[in-house]
């Protein structure tokens, strides 16, 4: 895929497809000196992947300066906010992760 990525995240009890964000770079509208990202996202009627694509296609596609595609489905019964905003850091921790040892250097 050239400088693109496409990262898919699932888990949970039956992973699937809930949630797509697609992360494009831009300069920061605030400082041009700096990478920021546009995102946008699409969710299946009823889900909740949203809050963990949106962010996670920001912070890989401002850190990479690349264009990036984050899917994700993880199914839960009865799933609270703040299991979701858990899941969300995890995936913040695991992103940050990734960037490091694929570009041997540390984006946080």
């Amino acid at each position: 895929m050239g400088k693109d990525w496409n990262v898919v995240i699932t888990g949970g009890e039956i992973p699937h497809l809930g949630s797509i964000a697609l992360g494009i770079p831009r300069p920061s509208l605030q400082n041009s000196a700096r990478i920021s990202a546009t995102v946008s996202v699409l969710t299946l009627t009823g889900h909740k992947e949203d809050e963990i694509v949106r962010p996670a296609a920001y912070f890989l596609a401002s850190r990479l300066n690349a264009p990036v595609v984050v899917s994700c489905g993880i199914h839960n019964e009865q799933i609270k906010s703040e299991d979701i905003r858990r899941i969300g850091d995890l995936v913040q921790e695991a992103l940050t992760d990734l960037l490091v040892a694929a570009c041997n250097k540390d984006m946080r």
